[in-house]
């Protein structure tokens, strides 16, 4: 049984770790590839580069693979350049693409001599696409047979060797193109003699290779089949795409999403070099003190204001806030949606109208209980009303720019997940300041 991951990495990383590269073997020798990638990540760099000498040559190429880029190119970086040779010995095509950006075009030469001529020929094809596209994913594992192939070809087929995650056969005519498929239990029990073409699924999808890669993905989990066909424009079959590499991609692209919402690269290293993470994040940050200062601008407007009713600078964050979290859940759920192809112009007014009845209703129950607290608080109806009308202003809005924001975004081409909270913050800091401090001059003054 696995050990827990915690307790291996506290184990690596103990004040007085021990070195031996048959320690350490003997350590992660029941773990299998994808656990070890995650112990390497989850390591400072000294005591990971430790470990990865102690991991054997013959496993350390599927540990690469498993790993996210930037801790894979530190080790990589590490490699002495006589272990290459075992390390790539038996790479294929899929191992890589995987790699491709990670490793120098040295290591790319020698990983694409070590292919045979039919590996580097599905390389070859697949760096065609583009690396979003799903043509550059494909699985060349399939079973596939000439359209006019009989029940007996089929099973004599299955029982030579059935690829991992593989429920179907497909069949091409002569000239490589995809015609149909064949669920594997039809042939169990048909007549030997049977044409395969009579067994055909009916409604079974079918991707093109420059379909993009999580909406491809998708369409195989909702598929209810274990793998889909891929063909290119010409409809020559390609490959498959199987569910366990559509789960992959879309695991990735949501860790994608996550990590791009705070302005980060999901391919960051835990332990990356203090310098390259504060660069990496230094841009956002930089943004986002440009937007705050905007929102300071506004707030220097009601420089005279502020020094006559202190209670506003004591309540100013509130409204602040209970925009900037309204307006985020609106965000989260119209970035998901167009994540997933739900949001389109066809339901955008609609979606619009619920959002602004959402949020009218919650900034109405909100005003009034804020407006409540501020009042026998400060013991002025006065203010309890000004910050009622701001809040609910505020709230509105903030509903209003979690649609638009993210859909306005996706129109430039630009990242809603990336960009969309800083600009949304922005606009619910103004307008909840703005509507605050502007009734506050003209009731409370």
């Amino acid at each position: 049984m696995a050990e827990p991951l915690p307790d291996l990495i506290e184990e690596f990383v103990s004040d007085s770790p021990n070195d031996d590269p048959a320690a350490i073997l003997s350590a992660l020798s029941s773990q299998d590839d994808v656990y070890i990638a995650s112990l390497l990540e989850s390591l400072p760099v000294e005591r990971r580069l430790a470990v990865w000498e102690g991991i054997p040559r013959s496993r350390k190429l599927a540990v690469l693979v498993e790993m996210r880029s930037d801790p894979r190119e530190i080790l990589i970086d590490a490699t002495l350049d006589d272990e290459w040779a075992a390390i790539l010995a038996d790479i294929d095509a899929e191992d890589l693409l995987e790699l491709l950006d990670s490793l120098p075009s040295r290591l790319v030469d020698l990983a694409y001599a070590e292919l045979d001529a039919q590996q580097q020929k599905y390389f070859r094809e697949a760096t065609q696409f583009d690396d979003d596209e799903v043509g550059h994913w494909l699985s060349h594992q399939l079973l596939v047979l000439p359209l006019n192939a009989k029940v007996r070809e089929g099973l004599r087929l299955i029982r030579r060797n059935v690829p991992a995650h593989c429920d179907t056969v497909f069949l091409v005519n002569r000239s490589g193109q995809y015609s149909a498929a064949v669920k594997l239990t039809r042939l169990f029990g048909a007549p030997e003699h049977l044409a395969l073409v009579e067994l055909t699924e009916e409604n079974m999808p079918m991707l093109k290779g420059t379909d993009e890669c999580t909406t491809a993905s998708l369409q195989v989990q909702r598929s209810g089949y274990v793998s889909l066909p891929v063909v290119d424009d010409n409809n020559k079959l390609l490959g498959r795409l199987d569910i366990t590499s559509a789960c992959e991609l879309i695991n990735e692209f949501y860790e994608r999403q996550v990590m791009a919402s705070a302005g980060m690269d999901e391919d960051e290293d835990l332990f990356s070099p203090v310098a390259k993470s504060a660069k990496n994040r230094a841009l956002w940050l930089g943004i986002n003190l440009l937007t705050a200062f905007l929102a300071s601008w506004f707030i220097g407007l009601f420089e005279t204001t502020l020094q006559q009713v202190v209670a506003l600078a004591v309540l100013m964050p509130v409204v602040a806030s209970m925009g900037g979290i309204a307006g985020s859940q609106t965000l989260t759920l119209i970035v998901r949606g167009l994540a997933l192809g739900q949001v389109t112009k066809a339901n955008l007014k609609a979606l619009m109208v619920k959002e602004l009845k959402v949020g009218g209703l919650n900034g109405l129950i909100w005003a009034l209980v804020i407006g409540i607290v501020a009042f026998y608080w400060f013991s002025d109806p006065l203010l309890g009303l000004v910050i009622c009308f701001a809040i609910l202003a505020n709230i509105v809005a903030a509903a209003l720019s979690g649609v638009f924001i993210p859909v306005l975004l996706d129109k430039l081409k630009i990242d809603p997940a990336l960009s969309g909270s800083v600009i949304l913050t922005t606009v619910t800091d103004i307008v909840g300041f703005v509507a605050f401090l502007g009734l506050g001059t003209l009731f409370l003054l």
